[in-house]
């Protein structure tokens, strides 16, 4: 089980829920984006599982000009200073293939560490050609909901994709994952890893609120979201048991 942390806290409950890996990120309602430095150095120092930040400098689309590219770059290398264990990346081409130029710099840039493909998957104009591609780089996994808006949803795509890959690379169905459905998913996928936010709602403490004003565009400015530990292991217990 791998777990999209978007902050340190849901890291830390993603480890005590009993997560191999965290997908590290910020900005969640945007899909992810990059977390800080100091977020990724303290998860290095206070997290025994492995940690993979996305690289991604904004929300948005997949197709990055060159002076984002030239961050993403800054980024990995700070990931390899801080000893990240992998890193999770994307690119696409303007027709929705992959940027296999641009793709390559980061991985040969990240080496040693492993490389997973996020959903910037899903948004390829031809799954199957991109997977084959994703494999010759040397991605170690990719992480999919068989372009669908769930992993559910996508089920039988991914299924496919397993066969397809044979071993060679893992696909990770992701997007939606939850207890309700991850027994489903195992049953009609066969898949072997899985990605999941676990989260819950959290409500603010705060006493005073201005109700004339708000700081962004979430709809409650009072609550956010932070990954559930005792989500993360029912996850686990339900995965387990559907081997």
């Amino acid at each position: 089980m791998e777990v999209c942390a978007n902050s340190l806290t849901s890291a830390l409950a993603a480890q005590e829920g009993g997560a191999v890996r965290v997908e590290f990120c910020d900005n969640l309602p945007e899909g992810g984006t990059t977390p800080s430095y100091a977020q990724i150095k303290l998860a290095k120092e206070l997290l025994h599982i492995l940690v993979y930040p996305i690289i991604r400098p904004r929300g948005g689309d997949f197709l990055y000009s060159d002076l984002e590219f030239r961050l993403m770059k800054e980024d990995v290398k700070i990931c390899k200073s801080l000893n990240c264990d992998g890193v999770v990346i994307g690119i696409l081409k303007a027709d929705g293939s992959i940027d296999k130029e641009r793709c390559a710099e980061l991985i040969a840039l990240a080496r040693p560490m492993k490389v997973t493909f996020h959903r910037a998957f899903d948004m390829c104009n031809d799954l199957e050609k991109a997977l084959e591609e994703l494999i010759e780089l040397g991605c170690e996994r990719v992480l999919t909901s068989g372009a669908a808006a769930s992993a559910l949803l996508g089920a039988e795509k991914l299924k496919g994709l397993i066969t397809q890959a044979a071993g060679r690379i893992s696909i990770m169905p992701g997007a939606g994952v939850k207890t309700e459905n991850i027994a489903e998913i195992i049953r009609i996928t066969g898949a072997k890893e899985f990605h999941a936010s676990a989260k819950h709602a959290v409500k603010s403490d705060m006493k005073f609120r201005n109700p004339g004003l708000s700081m962004g565009t979430s709809v409650d400015e009072f609550s956010y979201d932070l990954t559930d530990a005792a989500t993360v292991k029912k996850l686990i217990e339900l995965a387990n048991s559907n081997k």
